[in-house]
């Protein structure tokens, strides 16, 4: 066992003396160590449970005949971070979270791992951890809140309490209203109940490989999710009799399902943020143009809110979960890769067999979908020459292509201001730059500036292009992840308000009406602005880190 590292031998004295003093018995150091990986936290809501989950998850470890050691990773709440400076280091906390798993169970020689995730950057942030450590790993995660519902009985959730605010401000609502609405939108535990970053991350680990079925659509407070941790706890010792690892789950061939899965749900755009970092530390060649490719051939099958507002992973659960979004795809020749291995022990393609579809309502058929090709487009153009993300599935089809005026923001506070005084217009191209990973840093989500033009009534006559990024509860013509970004000089940085911009999704475009003459003159003009943090983590991070076209992950510097 890897764990006879620190355990076997008499120069390992010391060792199991301080094992003793954790608790440790004589029969113990026969037994798998298991790192328990827990994001547990006070402040986040899909969190908040993970404590007494992860003892379900140690008690099945010790009755299957390992040693569980749990030890808690960082998790930051992207909605309460919303806004401020706490948002930039929203992302950062991925790679701090892969630090944590790695650190713990490099220095004390863990056999296996059982990660414990549920919200945002946690969940992608333990698989880099768990690809940089390689020993046999599952995940189970916290699982979605329920919805919220509204005083006239329909359904509501976080999104619709951040677009409250801008019908506020636009008079279409009242702040007693809102009141209501805020009081009752998040009922429960887990992670917010939308098709966001967070549940969206963990639906894709059942494509991946890396989780169980039932991993991303199980409701946190419904009495299945303590049987899944447990069986969880089981299967890890079949993944360990297997020698099963991450890096053998990982490959180009799950990517290509798991990215299949997020075109067929119109999943968030951190998805392919997130994706391509873990591609990047799998060590698998995975280009951002090859979304498009599966988008062409992956029909969008299942809207959940944002994109439609009465549908959340709870009724995705009921109609089949994912397993049944999966089976309905196989039905397509090529379109997943059924061999891919999984956690199951079993291909996904056995894994998925018995799976159907509960309600055609929720999850439709290939014969009956929402859209022909997949709910998320990459746009390449004079603006983004490396690359831009889009959620298709949330834009209103009479906006699929869009011309509008440019209106230039340096910032994110600076947009949200003029949006207060009711500048931003129909027709508007509203640009926000320098919230790139490199100039925000961290790459700021934009969920306020989205969900005040959504509320004041501009969602279909108005888009918002940056190179930040959005929340998984953004909708509507909201194109993010510009690269280059702005601080690195790439071509967003050279917009100009009053140039005219062109959007065409189903061509995959993105671009400015301006001569490349007149670019170039920009160009010679531009100056990089100073760094907005320069100390701590933050100066550290903006120093390191790469273009979201790469996944943003963070690099050595070149000697």
């Amino acid at each position: 066992m890897r764990s006879d590292t620190v355990k076997k031998g008499i120069e390992r004295a010391g060792h199991r003396s301080l094992l003793r003093a954790a608790g440790l018995k004589d029969e113990d150091f026969a037994k798998p160590f298991i790192g328990i990986s827990n994001s547990y936290t006070d402040i986040v809501p899909g969190h908040t449970h993970l404590h007494e989950f992860a003892k379900v998850v140690k008690e099945a470890v010790r009755e299957a005949g390992g040693v569980p050691f749990e030890f808690n990773t960082i998790a930051v709440d992207d909605g309460i971070a919303m806004g401020h400076l706490g948002m930039r280091y929203s992302l950062p906390s991925r790679e701090l979270i892969a630090d944590a798993v790695e650190t713990m169970a490099m220095a004390h020689c863990f056999d296996a791992l059982i990660c414990i995730s549920n919200c945002d950057k946690i969940t992608p942030g333990m698989v880099l951890g768990a690809l940089r450590v390689n020993v046999p790993t599952i995940f189970v995660t916290g699982g979605p809140m329920m919805a919220g519902q509204k005083p006239d009985g329909s359904r509501s959730d976080l999104i619709t309490v951040f677009e409250g605010v801008g019908k506020v401000q636009s008079g279409e609502m009242t702040e007693k209203e809102l009141d209501a609405i805020e009081a009752s939108a998040c009922p429960t535990c887990g992670s917010c109940s939308g098709m966001f970053t967070a549940n969206s991350m963990n639906c894709l680990l059942e494509a991946i490989g890396l989780a169980l079925p039932g991993n991303g659509t199980i409701p946190a407070v419904d009495p299945r999710r303590p049987f899944l941790a447990k069986a969880a706890a089981l299967q890890i010792f079949d993944l360990l009799d297997r020698d099963l690892k991450p890096r053998d789950l990982v490959t180009a061939a799950s990517l290509h399902n798991a990215f299949a899965l997020d075109m067929a749900m119109g999943g968030s755009t951190n998805t392919v943020l997130h994706g391509l970092a873990i591609a990047h530390e799998a060590g698998v060649d995975f280009p951002l143009a090859r979304l498009n490719e599966i988008s062409a051939v992956t029909p969008c099958i299942c809207k959940v809110s944002p994109s439609v507002s009465h549908v959340h992973i709870q009724d995705v659960d009921r109609a089949g979960g994912i397993s049944a979004i999966l089976k309905e795809l196989s039905r397509r020749p090529g379109l997943l890769n059924l061999e891919a291995p999984t956690v199951t022990g079993r291909t996904l393609g056995q894994t998925i067999a018995s799976a159907s579809i509960k309600d055609p309502a929720v999850i439709r058929t290939l014969e009956d979908p929402y859209s022909v090709d997949g709910g998320l487009a990459v746009l390449f153009g004079n603006i983004a020459p490396q690359g831009s993300i889009v959620k298709s599935a949330g834009v209103d089809p009479a906006c699929l292509v869009f011309e509008g005026e440019a209106l230039v923001f340096e910032s994110q506070d600076e947009c949200l201001a003029a949006l207060m005084l009711r500048q931003v217009k129909p027709g508007h191209a509203v640009i926000i730059r320098y919230e790139g990973p490199r100039g925000g840093p961290g790459m700021p989500e934009m969920l306020s500036p989205t969900a005040m033009i959504k509320g004041q009534g501009l969602g279909t006559s108005v888009a918002l292009i940056t190179d930040g990024r959005f929340s998984g509860g953004t909708a509507g013509l909201c194109i993010g992840h510009v690269s280059p970004e702005a601080m690195e000089g790439g071509p967003i940085a050279l917009v100009r308000t009053g140039d005219r911009v062109r959007i065409d999704i189903p061509a995959r475009t993105l671009d400015i009406v301006v001569d490349a003459d007149e670019m170039e003159r920009r160009r010679a003009q531009w100056v990089r602005p100073a760094p907005k943090i320069t100390r701590g983590w933050l100066g550290r991070y903006a120093h390191l880190v790469t273009s979201a076209s790469r996944g943003a992950v963070m690099e050595l510097p070149r000697t």
